[in-house]
């Protein structure tokens, strides 16, 4: 599935600007690529930066970086629960004390990447098994209706918006 055929009425406006900073991307293939840039990108990155905040109350690299699994965890999740045509309505999750109870900090780059890598392994597994039908069944998550592919491109997204954040702010 390709981004230009995803219709804006499968996913609310909070997730509109994970879409919008995507190009036209192939879903599958794109959620694989990804990974392979933005591990290369950290890996990159001087090691005092790991622990650095831009600003007071900000999260450090390694925290984004477990954001980012946890995140995916949550997206994946939802993305299973709807692709069975399960109709409950799925509550959003509290990004804030996610982080604040993790110790990512206390972790090992490689850790954190290696985790990240097997999450999205997982991902990769789970999205390749639906169907096309599955990709375009709809529920509700966060209060706002949402398709199993619209998540699959918001998971792309929400990784290329932090890491435009990380060179933003803190490179």
């Amino acid at each position: 599935m390709e981004l230009n055929q995803l219709p804006s009425n499968e996913y609310g406006t909070f997730h509109k600007d994970y879409i919008q900073i995507l190009e036209n991307v192939v879903l599958q293939e794109e959620l694989e690529i990804c990974l392979h840039r933005f591990i290369k990108f950290v890996q990159n990155i001087p090691m005092d930066k790991f622990d650095y905040r831009y600003d007071e109350g900000k999260w450090t690299i390694k925290e984004i970086i477990q954001h980012l699994i946890d995140s995916e965890r949550v997206f994946s999740y939802r993305a299973l629960r709807i692709s069975r045509n399960d109709i409950t309505p799925l509550p959003g999750f509290d990004e804030i004390s996610f982080v604040e109870n993790t110790n990512a900090n206390d972790r090992s780059l490689q850790s954190l990447l290696t985790e990240m890598a097997v999450v999205r392994q997982a991902t990769l597994s789970l999205f390749a098994s639906f169907s096309e039908a599955q990709l375009a069944r709809m529920g509700t998550a966060s209060n706002h209706a949402i398709s199993v592919r619209a998540i699959g491109f918001i998971i792309i997204g929400h990784q290329e918006h932090h890491q435009k954040i990380f060179t933003e702010r803190y490179l």
